[in-house]
């Protein structure tokens, strides 16, 4: 370490220094709003109000947490959440590799044509009531498909898995294992999938997060609020104040349901959160691999 010092010019030293520094400050602009909340969520809406905390919790209490997690609404949106989440994730990679992997492939026919259809629907759409009346006619109203289908497929994503198997899989490990005897398909599950984990990874944490974050198409397309996902549950809370009465059954006063109602909606942030705070970590180390090679090249 001494002597990789030593080798490092006084400008290097400096341009180091200068760049820990500026990427700590980012990461403390990043990570203090989430860290807010967390100690916002143990303390008291009084201390909240009057500014006095911002580095540790005051007036430590749990009471917006037993509120959540005793209403039933929060729960339902949970679970709703993950299925919609679980089984959109699972189409939606299901699509993406299915499509990239052929248009990866130089034999196929026609994939240049394929690939400009495919990018004038990432800068031209329908709009919103033409795809409103296109969920209509398919009977997918207030149907937990109406949120899982229209995601399923992304250009962009299509695009960064193709460019995957490209820069990955070369021709020639193809030609090595049709002389073996290997059908497209057994290349396809035996080779292909298991090279890909890297951008399979990221495609799940895209999917994922996209879904679990979304609440646009539950608006629009949900009316039976025991389909509302958690954050459809979270806006009704955090935008229109719609707290649920199960959760202010011993408030009286409005200037303490005002109180509990802060301390609430800071809580299901850090729920809703919590899934994906968990789940990132896991796929990090796939994530800066899988989006180079996907993104860089073609």
């Amino acid at each position: 370490m001494n002597q990789l010092l030593k080798r490092k010019s006084r400008g290097d030293i400096w341009f180091d220094i200068i760049n820990y520094f500026l990427l700590t400050v980012i990461m403390l602009l990043v990570l203090f709003p989430l860290y807010f909340v967390l100690i916002a969520s143990f303390s008291d809406p009084n201390y909240i109000y009057s500014g006095e905390v911002w580095l540790f919790p005051k007036g430590f209490t749990l009471d917006g947490y037993e509120r959540i997690f005793s209403d039933s609404s929060i729960w339902i949106g949970y679970a709703n959440s993950i299925i919609y989440a679980t089984l959109g994730t699972l189409i939606g990679v299901a699509v993406t590799v299915f499509a990239a992997y052929p248009l990866a492939r130089r034999e196929l026919a026609g994939k240049s044509v394929i690939m400009w259809f495919l990018l004038v629907t990432m800068f031209f759409s329908g709009g919103l009531i033409p795809t409103y009346l296109l969920i209509k006619d398919l009977h997918l109203l207030n149907t937990m498909w109406a949120l899982v289908i229209p995601g399923a497929g992304g250009v962009f994503n299509v695009i960064i898995v193709r460019t995957f198997f490209q820069s990955s899989i070369p021709d020639e490990m193809w030609e090595a294992a049709s002389i073996d005897g290997c059908s497209n398909t057994r290349f396809f599950w035996s080779i292909v999938l298991p090279l890909s984990k890297s951008i399979l990874a990221v495609m799940v944490l895209y999917h994922v997060v996209g879904f679990w974050n979304g609440f646009f198409d539950a608006l629009i397309y949900l009316n039976d609020e025991s389909k509302y996902p958690l954050q459809l549950v979270l806006r009704n809370i955090l935008v229109q104040n719609q707290v649920n009465s199960g959760m202010m059954i011993d408030v009286e006063s409005y200037a303490a349901k005002m109180r509990v109602t802060e301390l609430i909606k800071y809580g299901v942030i850090m729920v809703s959160s919590l899934p994906l705070l968990v789940l990132y970590p896991f796929l990090q180390k796939y994530f800066v691999k899988g989006v180079m090679i996907g993104s860089i090249k073609g």
